[in-house]
């Protein structure tokens, strides 16, 4: 059982209750991960309130594929292939701003914003056939929203984005609905780390918490906290906190701890009701979705601690995209969102919970790069290459919705994953 079988058997690869080490060491299947995955499926890029105003752009990947998100002048969000149509050259260098025009460095051809080319020099060169209007910046191939998440595809064809997301829309519209209106404002920047290890190691793991993040544990036993933390008091990931680890569908899953959070609303409200404009915060939750939803979403707190297979993930106020470099190297993009339609108080508290955990300097982000390099460095021992991750499965349940769930630190969220990751990767 030691030696893998053929490259593309993936289903030898990925096994009920173990995967071999190879997905996550071998370049070609890297490789093959790009192809039928990255350059495949439905890719989250975004949110669209991080272009808020007309010729807002943001230069990103699809895949491997430069493209640039842009809110043209008519205040539509498109996604184009970041190439200039005459040489190919990426037309936007800079990450993020903002353009009426964007202009290739190379031979000046400008396009709008909205994609059309504007101008071309010297343009009587071209003879009587060439017309502008067909050489416009290319859109990628398909491009869908839901509530303002973009998401894009470089396949022409396949299943729509509202059957991909499936059961997990549910989870997009609580990260949401923490604002009584809905909106989110994506400008406050980005943090980002890089670590040395496999794009496939981010997140949903209630099975490490215990240990990797063990102070944190700690002091949530010892103090009551306050803010967000609020939420949090004792062991969320204990098998008695009534927590969930919960498998969604086509790769969806998510660390289900509203349980623990409806438990624990009293204590978060009463600190909220202390903020500056923190009754009004509440009643206009109220007034905006009823009493009952009103509660249960200020229990969520807007954090699924969802993950939307394979590059997005909405984790405490954050949009995390991950996006992977390498067989052994992945960068982790995380936008702090803040809510519109709520006092500043709320958003400061917001803020400053994300700063202690996920922060450069916080009590739990940096912990997590540092455990998946050494889990990287630990698979190149190839003695026995075989990952076993058969912990709760013999007491996985299907849940009324269809989704399957388990214990909090079951890994039924790693299972769901590589479920979706084997079915994906096995299509020709």
């Amino acid at each position: 059982m030691n030696a893998p079988q053929a490259l593309s058997d993936y289903a030898h690869l990925v096994q009920t209750d173990r995967i071999h080490g190879s997905i996550y060491t071998d370049p070609a299947i890297f490789e093959q991960e790009m192809a039928r995955i990255f350059h495949r499926g439905w890719l989250c890029l975004g949110h669209e309130a991080e272009i808020p105003q007309p010729g807002d752009f943001r230069a990103t990947t699809l895949g491997r594929q430069p493209v640039l998100m842009v809110r043209g002048d008519d205040g539509q969000v498109r996604v184009f292939m970041n190439r200039c149509r005459h040489r190919g050259m990426t037309l936007c260098e800079d990450e993020t701003g903002n353009e009426k025009f964007l202009r290739c460095w190379y031979h000046g051809w400008v396009y709008r914003n909205t994609g059309e080319l504007e101008d071309v020099p010297l343009a009587n060169a071209y003879g009587a056939q060439f017309r502008r209007e067909d050489f416009g910046l290319t859109p990628v191939p398909r491009m869908e929203s839901y509530r303002g998440f973009v998401f894009a595809s470089l396949a022409p064809t396949g299943q729509s984005l509202l059957e991909h997301l499936g059961l997990a829309r549910r989870y997009l519209d609580i990260f949401l609905d923490a604002s009584p209106t809905g909106e989110i404002d994506v400008t406050a920047g980005v943090h980002r780390t890089r670590y040395r290890g496999n794009w496939k190691f981010v997140g949903m793991d209630g099975y490490h918490p215990h240990y990797t993040h063990r102070s944190v544990m700690d002091s949530w036993k010892r103090r009551p906290g306050g803010g967000m933390a609020n939420l949090h008091h004792g062991d969320p990931f204990c098998d008695e906190s009534g927590n969930l680890t919960r498998d969604a569908g086509n790769g969806h899953v998510l660390l289900d701890m509203f349980p623990s959070r409806l438990a624990h609303v009293d204590e978060y409200l009463a600190g909220i009701r202390k903020r500056p404009g923190g009754e009004d915060y509440i009643a206009a939750m109220q007034e905006a979705h009823g009493p009952q939803r009103a509660r249960e979403l200020l229990a969520w707190a807007g954090d699924p601690h969802v993950g939307i297979y394979p590059n997005l993930q909405l984790i405490g106020i954050q949009i995390r995209i991950i996006r992977p470099l390498a067989v052994d190297d992945t960068e982790v993009l995380m936008f702090p969102a803040l809510l519109k339609d709520v006092p500043p108080s709320i958003n400061e508290m917001r803020l400053r919970q994300h700063e202690s955990f996920y922060g450069p300097a916080g009590a739990g982000a940096p912990d997590d790069a540092e455990i998946f390099e050494r889990n990287q460095q630990g698979l190149g021992a190839t003695v026995e290459p075989w990952v076993y991750l058969a912990r709760g499965l013999e007491r996985e349940r299907q849940d009324t919705d269809g989704s399957i769930i388990g214990m909090p630190g079951d890994e039924t969220t790693q299972r769901g994953q590589l479920r979706e990751w084997k079915r994906m990767m096995s299509e020709a």
